[in-house]
């Protein structure tokens, strides 16, 4: 796992965002380019490379989501393209309310409000749950574990689209000036 690799610590799916950080610091100057102004142009051109991984790897990192992304990714686990079985009813609702909408019919916003907010809880549901799993597969080195990580992280990405769905209807557009 090269972001890992590239930033000096173990990979790891619960991460300390100050060590984090503190590693990320130290790398960007071991590696910053300014120190390499006299060098070789072979040793130019490999500090402006780690230092684009170095950045990379830290903004891929530092957030919780991408980096279980990147992590079951690199441990052979793709996300899944299928809906959540548990939500396909509530989506037909909300494509169906959608629709209204953007057929001008302005008395779907509420319910739209309503699912969205209630879609925002499940995304804080889920990032909770990512945190458990995550120290959990720390302690364990469990497979299945991943698995079960893949799970919400897909069913999160999933809330997350239609959050960003319902609220794009709900913004009223900006006049053109």
């Amino acid at each position: 796992m090269k972001y890992y690799e590239a930033l000096g610590i173990a990979p790891a799916l619960a991460l300390d965002a100050v060590e984090l950080k503190k590693r990320f610091l130290e790398q960007s100057r071991e590696h910053h380019p300014d120190r390499f102004a006299r060098a070789s142009a072979a040793d130019q051109q490999n500090a402006l490379d780690m230092t684009a991984l170095v950045n990379d790897a830290y903004r891929t990192l530092k957030d919780p989501v991408s980096r279980a992304d990147y992590f079951l990714e690199s441990s052979g686990i793709p996300p899944s393209k299928a809906a959540p079985p548990e939500l396909l009813e509530e989506v037909f609702e909300l494509n169906m309310a959608l629709e209204e909408l953007r057929s001008g019919d302005d008395s779907a916003r509420p319910q739209l409000t309503a699912a969205r907010d209630r879609f925002q809880g499940m995304l804080q549901d889920a990032g909770d749950e990512l945190q458990a799993l995550f120290t959990k597969y720390d302690a364990s080195r469990d497979g299945a574990v991943l698995k079960q990580i893949r799970g919400v992280l897909d069913r999160r990405r999933y809330i997350s689209n239609l959050v960003r769905d319902v609220e794009k209807e709900l913004v009223p557009a900006e006049p053109l000036s």
